[in-house]
């Protein structure tokens, strides 16, 4: 019969032992040939570097996205319950997949619109390049008026035809 176990019950085990246990030493060493090898990937290649660093714009944009749509200081709650400080969180959830999701319908409406293949294609290299987390074309601190005759879109998304 095989036994198993997971990977931080391993780790979890090994750290009980002496620093000095063969396990450890051997994992230990293998991890810094791995890192070592990393390191010279990103000594050697721009292109990798690069990545890296376009990945690494990436999460600091959508941390920015993040503390935009937080009111006041975002990094503290002011709420002292556990449950209302994940309507909170939930609450800021939602907004931004709001704003993505609209980014979205908005991208798809101007590429279904655009008939040159010229600019469809400057168009998708652009949304490949860029990203839909954008946020500057929101009143994030505005009132807003959800009435029936003021709830209509003024861009002019359609929407999507569903398959039959």
């Amino acid at each position: 019969m095989l036994k198993k176990t997971t990977a931080s019950e391993i780790f979890r085990r090994l750290n009980s032992y002496s620093q000095q246990h063969a396990l450890y030493r051997a994992l230990k060493a293998f991890g810094k040939i791995i890192k070592s090898t990393f390191i010279l990937r990103c000594i050697d290649e721009v292109e990798l570097r690069q990545a890296i660093e376009r990945q690494l714009n990436k999460i600091e944009h959508a941390h920015r996205f993040t503390r935009a749509v937080s009111v006041g200081n975002p990094r503290e709650f002011i709420q002292a319950e556990k449950q209302e400080q994940e309507i909170a969180e939930g609450c800021k959830r939602l907004i931004k997949n709001c704003i993505t999701c609209w980014n979205y319908l908005y991208l798809s409406q101007k590429l279904a619109e655009t008939d040159d293949l010229d600019s469809r294609e400057a168009l998708l290299q652009a949304i490949a390049n860029g990203s839909v987390v954008s946020w500057q074309h929101i009143n994030l601190l505005g009132e807003y008026d959800f009435s029936d005759d003021k709830l209509r879109d003024s861009v002019g998304i359609k929407p999507p035809k569903l398959a039959a």
